[in-house]
């Protein structure tokens, strides 16, 4: 292929820098003049640049206040339900603390949005604190910078009420895909928890191609780990 192109790039972890340049070197041969634009979470990748980076700047407490809220609620009125309003500002604080993301904050919305009850907000807030709590005195930082920037298995334990940690998963055609979960379900239900090392499918789009962000949970007593640095990423329908 020749002529120019312009490549976007999404890392959802920090790279090597020889692998870096090996890439940047092929670019280089296949099109002179070709540019990229690196789109990341992570800002030890700006080293990478050779212009001034743009640094979007995370939501306020207050804006991810009222995301949340808005997704959490739906088409319900919050004020008809003054206790969930005050449930819905603690989770806030949490997932603000956490410095979640947004696919974060819409898998905690989405749990709530299905059960409008006050016992069932409450457990799913305390699985949030205590899972927080867990990684931060594992790790001393946030789980998803511990999984993504840092490449440590996160304990999940809270959310399965099982000896789990989840690792970043790697699609291999020649091993038979194990069961899976999506994170809404195990939050709002454990004992869905298949038997076993299983998939947790953290978010997937409801529109093609079907995005998802995937990974791999295995009992924390076998003190191992599957995948690579790069937590996997699948469309549906794709062998694993």
């Amino acid at each position: 292929m020749k002529g120019m192109m312009l490549i976007v790039i999404e890392f959802v972890s920090d790279i090597d820098d020889n692998d870096w340049e090996k890439f940047h070197s092929f670019l280089i041969k296949i099109g002179r003049g070709s540019k990229i634009i690196i789109v990341s979470r992570i800002k030890r990748l700006a080293r990478f640049a050779s212009v001034k980076p743009i640094f979007l700047s995370a939501l306020s407490h207050d804006e991810l206040r009222y995301l949340f809220k808005i997704m959490a609620f739906g088409s319900v009125d919050p004020t008809e339900h003054p206790r969930l309003l005050q449930l819905a500002d603690e989770f806030a604080k949490v997932l603000h603390s956490m410095q979640a993301s947004l696919v974060e904050t819409t898998v905690f919305a989405d749990a709530l949005r299905r059960s409008l009850d006050v016992q069932s907000w409450c457990g799913i807030l305390d699985t949030g604190i205590r899972f927080l709590k867990r990684n931060l005195s594992l790790y001393g930082m946030q789980p998803r910078i511990a999984l993504l920037e840092q490449g440590h298995p996160v304990d999940i334990t809270d959310v399965t009420s099982h000896p789990h940690i989840i690792a970043p998963y790697t699609m291999n055609a020649s091993i038979e895909k194990p069961q899976s979960v999506t994170a809404t379900e195990l939050l709002t239900d454990p004992s869905v928890r298949p038997k076993g090392d299983f998939i947790l499918i953290l978010w997937e789009s409801r529109i093609p191609p079907h995005e998802s962000f995937v990974y791999f949970v295995t009992s924390r007593a076998q003190d191992t780990h599957h995948g690579s640095t790069l937590p996997g990423r699948k469309r549906r329908g794709v062998p694993v």
